[in-house]
């Protein structure tokens, strides 16, 4: 008899939240030396007046999307002027008011990154922005075709995706499969496996794709790697598995969050002990599955963090959108651990 008396999956496919690696750096390097300083706002002269203090506003005036009368400083990755982007309450329209600021099609962009023009996964854009980020954008570059021989049962990939149909390379494990092909790079969206597109899937989705790939098999994978200029492109390959210190935490300075509903609200960031639990869901995410996905972290850490119990937590999940991954028992009995532990103490940043 199962531990948890849990109704079947949903066919349909949830749409869990973008994942960000949340940080409090403010932007000090507004004057890189690859970058031009001079400003605009959608082709036009930048607004005379800025928000003085975060506030929300309906727009519509009957209650429906919520979007934040915010302005935040933009550059593309690859080099740009500055533009200021305001007005929207998800990653979807944070692309589109990109796209529209610097006049290109929303389909161009990769992903986003906060106060690094590099492809630094430490900073990757998920469902937060602190109020003082600087958001750099990163347009599609090169394609290629590799030819992969699956030796191993795990290729050593941890994949997550931009909210906006495109899963991207996260972390590519030191020694695996994938660590020894020099032309698959951390940042590479996958665009096609086999032949079949799979732009428009999440990434726990291309994830499975991979793993049913029979050991043995040779398969052909299509990956988009982000535009490179200047130096970037001869940077060392950066595994992303390296953890980063991030500074912060705790200390009451407020984030634009993406709601799944597609709101926006601004938020006091997470507290010690939220945070590590975040992160070690996360962490769970990628052992279990393959993907990172702080927002589905965050999204599972709010089920169980008022929840006395493993049951009332299995049956939390069953009654949201997050049924539809079929959790096993013995994973959400990990993921019950990693909310009581961090609730008493013992996951240490």
């Amino acid at each position: 008899m199962p531990l948890f008396n849990k109704k079947s999956a949903k066919i349909s496919n949830p749409s869990p939240p973008m994942t960000k690696d949340p940080h409090n750096q403010h932007h000090q390097q507004l004057g890189h030396h690859h970058y031009d300083n001079n400003n605009y706002y959608n082709g036009k002269n930048p607004p005379t007046e800025m928000p003085t203090a975060p506030h929300i506003d309906d727009l519509s005036g009957n209650g429906n999307v919520t979007k934040p009368t915010l302005v935040f400083n933009c550059q593309l990755a690859h080099g740009s002027p500055t533009g200021f982007i305001t007005g929207f309450a998800s990653v979807k329209e944070l692309y589109q008011k990109i796209s529209e600021c610097y006049d290109f099609s929303m389909d161009e962009i990769l992903f986003c990154t906060l106060n690094s023009h590099k492809v630094d996964m430490s900073n990757l854009l998920g469902g937060q922005i602190g109020l003082n980020d600087f958001i750099f954008a990163h347009k599609k570059g090169r394609p290629k075709e590799v030819e992969i021989v699956k030796s191993e049962d795990a290729l050593g990939l941890t994949i997550t995706d931009n909210g906006a149909g495109y899963a991207f390379i996260k972390r590519i494990k030191s020694g695996s499969v994938i660590d020894r092909i020099p032309h698959i790079q951390v940042g590479d969206h996958i665009e096609k496996l086999d032949g079949v597109n799979v732009v428009g899937k999440r990434h726990y989705e291309v994830a499975r794709m991979l793993k049913d790939i029979p050991t043995g098999s040779t398969f052909t994978i299509r990956l988009v790697e982000p535009m490179k200029s200047g130096f970037q492109g001869i940077a060392p390959r950066n595994k992303g598995g390296a953890k980063q210190t991030k500074q912060g935490y705790g200390s009451g300075k407020e984030t634009l969050r993406f709601k799944s509903n597609g709101n926006a609200a601004i938020e006091d960031e997470h507290d010690d002990a939220t945070q590590c639990g975040i992160d070690a869901i996360n962490s769970l995410l990628d052992s279990f599955m393959g993907i990172n996905d702080t927002e589905l972290a965050t999204q599972i850490w709010d089920l169980g963090s008022n929840k006395t119990n493993s049951m009332d937590f299995a049956e939390a999940i069953d009654a949201s959108d997050l049924e539809a991954f079929g959790f096993t028992d013995d994973f959400i009995i990990e993921l019950w651990g990693a909310v009581t532990d961090a609730r008493q103490g013992r996951h240490k940043r």
